[in-house]
């Protein structure tokens, strides 16, 4: 397959691309700057200079493409970024590829915080989304807009929080070695997680059999939810800090962080044999732990974690 990756820099995208790559899929990924540009050749991910900002510097793609993945990180235009990005790709698809043509398939990727705050209800893929966290209030709307798209194949998936390598959301919590772990929300609250590896390889599952997977979407989460008050004990242990504390959220970012969700998903392992294979947060928080110091382990890389935050 040949397949385009919007946001193959980031987070979810990057493991997302790499295991394209080993899979022996053509993969292309978006680039900013020459130092993103190189990242990517490293691991084989062919560079395609450009944002997702400017369609017009990879649109072209969309004529011989086979799959995109729309993995943005986080940022104040998202709700806008999404919408304009997937409109430019159906829009290229129509005018660009010839009659006949396959449908190209659009992994959108949401989250599970459109579930909301519920601490007692379990929820799956398929149950109605009627209280979703603030933050990602659009959310759903542009998942029914993916998932019911007569010219794309549209795919939802839904992480839960990612947790592996520089731990995105958790580094929070892990840059905290001399003071309290600080974490918004109360006592008793769970997460669902799923570590970058395992989504990734939702990924590539999903890529491969997009052909018969238009309309679905995926809560992509391990089998089992994670103790709040456990894993930031755990943290505590590792990184030396003197203790946590929660605190009431002041915005609508930590609101949905503090959010539970109680997810028992099903449609990844009956449709595409998904199973997560890494160890779960707590069991193995001195690993990730480690591996986040390491990702962090220079000033500058620091610096431009808290810059991109």
């Amino acid at each position: 397959m040949r397949v385009l990756i919007i946001g193959a820099t980031g987070f979810i995208g990057l493991p997302a691309a790499q295991a394209l790559v080993r899979a022996g899929h053509v993969v292309f990924g978006l680039a900013r700057t020459p130092e993103k540009a190189k990242l990517l050749a490293v691991e084989e991910i062919v560079p395609v200079s450009g944002d997702a900002s400017d369609p017009s510097k990879w649109i072209d793609l969309v004529a011989t493409i086979d799959v995109i993945i729309e993995a943005i990180g986080g940022t104040m235009e998202l709700p806008q970024l999404s919408t304009k990005v997937l409109n430019a790709v159906s829009e290229a698809s129509q005018k660009l590829r010839p009659a006949g043509s396959a449908k190209i398939a659009y992994i959108y990727t949401s989250g599970v915080w459109v579930h909301g705050d519920d601490r007692k209800n379990y929820v799956t893929d398929t149950t109605p989304i009627v209280n979703p966290a603030a933050l990602v209030a659009w959310r759903p709307a542009l998942e029914k807009l993916v998932a019911t798209h007569t010219v794309l194949n549209g795919i939802v998936v839904r992480p839960g929080l990612v947790y592996g390598r520089s731990a995105s959301l958790l580094a929070s919590a892990f840059a905290a070695p001399t003071g309290k772990v600080l974490w918004p929300g109360t006592p008793g609250g769970r997460l669902s997680v799923v570590h970058t590896d395992d989504l990734a390889e939702f990924y590539l599952l999903a890529s491969e059999k997009s052909a018969v997977l238009a309309g679905q979407i995926f809560d992509i989460v391990n089998d089992v939810t994670e103790s709040v008050d456990d894993v930031l004990a755990r943290v505590v242990k590792v990184n030396g800090a003197s203790g946590y504390e929660y605190f009431t959220p002041t915005n609508p970012f930590e609101a949905a962080i503090a959010s539970t969700n109680l997810i028992r998903p099903h449609l990844a392992r009956a449709l595409l044999g998904w199973v997560p294979r890494k160890a779960g947060l707590v069991d193995g928080l001195e690993t990730y732990y480690a591996a986040f110091k390491a990702a962090n382990s220079n000033e500058d890389a620091w610096s431009a974690y808290t810059a991109a935050k």
